[in-house]
């Protein structure tokens, strides 16, 4: 019990508590006292201890070549002038009040994340588009970081490209239409709460005239539509791969001769993750532009400069999730919730689920390690497979924004920090961002307590 209690507790501890000495609130340090700590009460030797660090940033790789990647995509659109492209027209759609912004911040970014399936990857392409302007109409930058972690994650669950519960359902072996089709519902009403509960971020506040458009739609495409090709050609890449199955990194000689060879180097491989590798090609496009070639070392300098803390917190995070796999802590968390009574069962198991997603901020991970053995217990216990999947899809989806290593709210505190030269606590983002998880939580509960 003392090494799954005391990593935790000092991570907690060191990331939460600001008052300790050269030390507190210092999420990198946090992760790596938590790593080590692991490691020396698990036994864990110098050598092991150095291949689980490598093992860990290599599961994380793909999610620390998405920052790296996207921040870089993210400043040549800014180059380009996709950015006003893309909020001009929304605020055509939405009208030029505040409360229509945030709600099309947030419809752009569920549509982005249904569609590419990845939270990261949404709040990645999409969520650099509206920081400036929610930022002049007076919203904190950690609200802003609520917002695009919040949109970007309840779009990574909305069908239909919906990781979470493709997820679950093979897990546990079942066909996901019938989940997806609940899940449009539940989803969606977690978006419309989400919405209503951003509208105090601008009560009282008016639109600044240089941020209202006259243009419609159609007026706006016509004139800008070229600037939106980079993005068209990202979505086209996965789209094709998600709704289609085609996937032009194996279908295409030239790209499997490239990616191959380099998905067995690891940490390297990162960038043969699908996202990442549509995401480079996207960045190839961009620079056909003169606006973004002749500004080639101003993209460069700016989008690795964006993202220098956020991965640095990646790499720690990387370290600590290896050292927690190697020494087995995440397997005994998981296994605590197997001795447990019918209802204990439930309640643990999603315990168990929500304490993995918040350690490795990934609901993938959760689902993986939990969700594996729980099936065949909740079944044997009457619950309707449909409902363990939708049950577990959700409750996955809480805990992975959960304080204190919500990847995604790192992600997003990296971009809002170097776009706006202002430090944002990702803490602070996650803990705004709680009661869009407790819904999750709830609904997952209910699933399985049916």
């Amino acid at each position: 019990m003392l090494e799954i209690v005391l990593p935790l507790l000092l991570l907690f501890i060191i990331a939460l508590v600001k008052q300790i000495p050269k030390i507190g609130g210092n999420i990198r340090i946090a992760l790596i006292v938590a790593a080590l700590t692991s490691a020396i009460i698990s036994g864990l030797g110098p050598i092991e201890t150095l291949l689980a660090f490598i093992d860990g940033i290599d599961r994380l790789s793909w999610v620390i070549m998405l920052s790296i990647f996207g921040s870089l995509y993210a400043e040549s659109q800014v180059k380009l002038g996709a950015m006003d492209t893309t909020l001009n027209s929304l605020r055509s759609i939405f009208g030029n009040s505040p409360k229509g912004l945030i709600a099309a911040v947030f419809i752009t970014l569920i549509i982005a994340g249904s569609f590419l399936g990845d939270a990261i990857a949404a709040a990645t392409v999409i969520g650099f588009l509206v920081i400036n302007s929610l930022s002049e109409l007076k919203v904190k930058p950690v609200e802003i970081g609520m917002i695009i972690l919040v949109g970007a994650s309840v779009g990574s669950i909305m069908p239909p490209i919906t990781q979470g519960v493709f997820l679950s359902s093979s897990l546990i072996g079942i066909d996901p239409s019938p989940v997806i089709k609940i899940a449009y519902i539940t989803v969606a009403i977690g978006g419309i709460l989400a919405i209503l509960e951003s509208f105090r971020f601008v009560k009282g506040k008016r639109m600044p005239e240089h941020l209202k458009t006259t243009q419609s739609i159609f007026e706006i495409l016509k004139e800008k539509w070229m600037t939106l090709i980079p993005l068209a050609v990202l979505v086209a890449i996965v789209i094709a791969n998600t709704l289609f199955e085609y996937d032009i990194f194996t279908e295409w000689f030239i790209f499997a001769v490239i990616l191959d060879p380099i998905k067995e180097i690891p940490i390297v491989q990162g960038v043969t993750f699908q996202v990442v590798s549509a995401i480079i090609i996207a960045i190839f496009v961009s620079f056909l532009f003169p606006s973004v070639w002749k500004e080639t070392k101003g993209v460069i300098k700016g989008g690795l400069s964006k993202v220098n803390q956020t991965v640095q917190i990646q790499l720690c995070a990387g370290v600590m999730v290896g050292v927690f796999y190697a020494s087995g802590l995440i397997d005994k968390v998981a296994a605590m919730t197997e001795g447990l009574s019918s209802s204990m069962v439930k309640i643990g198991g999603a315990a168990s689920m929500v304490v993995v997603g918040m350690l490795t901020g990934s609901q993938t991970t959760a689902q993986s390690v939990n969700v594996t053995f729980l099936g065949p217990i909740l079944e044997n216990m009457n619950v309707d497979p449909v409902l363990i999947a939708l049950g577990a899809s959700h409750i996955a989806a809480a805990g992975q924004n959960m304080p204190p290593v919500g990847l995604t709210a790192f992600v997003v505190c990296g971009l809002i920090g170097g776009i706006l030269s202002k430090e944002v606590d990702p803490i602070k983002v996650m803990i705004l961002a709680l009661p869009n998880s407790f819904y999750f939580l709830i609904i997952g509960l209910i699933a399985w307590f049916i």
